[in-house]
């Protein structure tokens, strides 16, 4: 399962992140966003998703969303 199919204000524990660019991955480390760290669904835009994760809220796009796996 993937952050597109998650229930908003529902948190979710991250298994993986399914990128072939080490440069978006470690963006994403940058951010908090590894495997073992919660994250949350605040809110779904068009083509856009807003998580919380740690203390930070954060717009990410739908691509990345869909390679963000529960």
């Amino acid at each position: 399962m993937n952050l597109l199919s998650a229930t908003e204000g529902k948190e979710y524990i991250i298994q993986r992140i399914e990128t072939d660019d080490e440069e978006l991955d470690a963006f994403l480390f940058s951010l908090g966003c590894y495997s073992g760290e919660p994250i949350t669904v605040i809110s779904r835009k068009k083509g856009t998703c807003v998580v919380s994760i740690k203390d930070g809220r954060y717009s990410i796009d739908n691509q990345l969303a869909a390679a963000i796996k529960i």
